[in-house]
């Protein structure tokens, strides 16, 4: 028997372990020109807690009774395709389960001294969130000032260590516990602070004494807030998520400063990933020479087992991972 995990039913505010529920399921079979995969690690990633809403948006929402799904990387274990044998290591979108037929998927080979599952973070869709939003949505310039926000996860990690590679004069960042902290200095962040011990706003405006030219928002609220006020006259903003109002059953009371973008002709620009699947090959082209030299590196945070996606899930929304957030299936 095969494994699901299905939305049982949806949250209202935080998501609990009840809105989850683990369901055997017969094996699929493939048809023609389909093949079977076992998956081995699945992604579990923010932008997912909007899909457990009703509402309408970028991708279609999780069905309740459904099995959910997300990036996951397996292996072919029976082929009715010509384009895949058995064996093959595959990229596909049917995570949350531990068996897929697919029609279509993405085969990868492994890369010596590189697990597996860096596909769903530094090589993956992560990586290219990172890339694109630093070099094409926040137009990174060699001596820019940046300021990354959730900068101990998966994309904001690579954020912090690409504008350093080519060549900010400064890169700051915020994460949630004095560990992660200590990590961002480890990864070569000229300054990092816990956003926990004292308000955004002090805590950046002595970070970054200067002003900062951009910002990386993966939690909107009080750190765009506090972005605005010490960004310069045309500074740019990637707004990539907005993690602390995901859960959230009231409207949050920051940003206040919104004004400021008008004097300060500042740009505020949203993307979506999907729109830049092109630009892939370039940031393997650019981030795979610097993984493999050493001059990037990144953390996983794994969790073993389908059965405990859900607490993984969980565990990522509270950010209590380091890097990025893994299911081992």
């Amino acid at each position: 028997m095969a494994r699901e995990i299905r939305l049982a039913a949806r949250p209202k505010g935080w998501p609990t372990q009840e809105n989850f529920e683990l369901v055997e399921t017969p094996t699929p079979e493939p048809g023609d020109g389909e093949i079977l995969v076992r998956n081995r690690y699945m992604s579990v990633d923010p932008y997912m807690r909007g899909r457990m809403n009703d509402s309408k948006s970028y991708i279609p929402p999780f069905q309740v009774g459904a099995a959910l799904d997300g990036a996951a990387i397996g292996e072919v274990v029976e082929s009715r395709s010509d384009r895949f044998a058995k064996g093959d290591m595959v990229l596909n979108s049917l995570g949350w389960r531990d068996y897929a037929v697919l029609s279509r998927a993405r085969k990868v080979e492994p890369v010596p001294g590189v697990p597996l599952s860096a596909y769903l973070g530094v090589l993956g869709m992560p990586g290219l969130t990172a890339y694109v939003g630093l070099i094409d949505i926040a137009a990174f310039k060699e001596g820019d000032a940046v300021f990354v926000s959730g900068a101990a996860g998966a994309v904001g990690s690579l954020v912090g260590q690409i504008a350093k590679l080519k060549g900010a004069s400064r890169v700051i960042g915020s994460a949630g516990s004095d560990e992660k902290v200590a990590y961002l200095r480890r990864l070569g962040f000229d300054a990092a602070f816990n956003y926990k011990n004292a308000p955004v706003a002090d805590q950046l405006a002595e970070a970054a004494p200067d002003g900062i030219d951009v910002y990386f928002d993966n939690v909107g609220a009080d750190h765009l807030e506090a972005a605005i006020d010490v960004l310069h006259t045309h500074g740019r903003v990637a707004m990539c998520g907005a993690i602390a109002v995901y859960n959230a059953t009231e409207v949050p009371s920051a940003p206040r400063n919104l004004t400021q973008a008008i004097a300060k002709r500042l740009t505020l620009r949203g993307y979506i990933i999907l729109d830049h699947n092109d630009r892939l090959p370039a940031m393997l082209a650019e981030v795979g020479p610097w993984l493999a030299e050493g001059k990037i590196t990144f953390e996983e945070t794994v969790v073993e087992g389908l059965e405990n996606a859900p607490e993984a899930f969980l565990a990522m929304l509270r950010g209590e991972n380091l890097g990025k957030m893994i299911v081992q299936i």
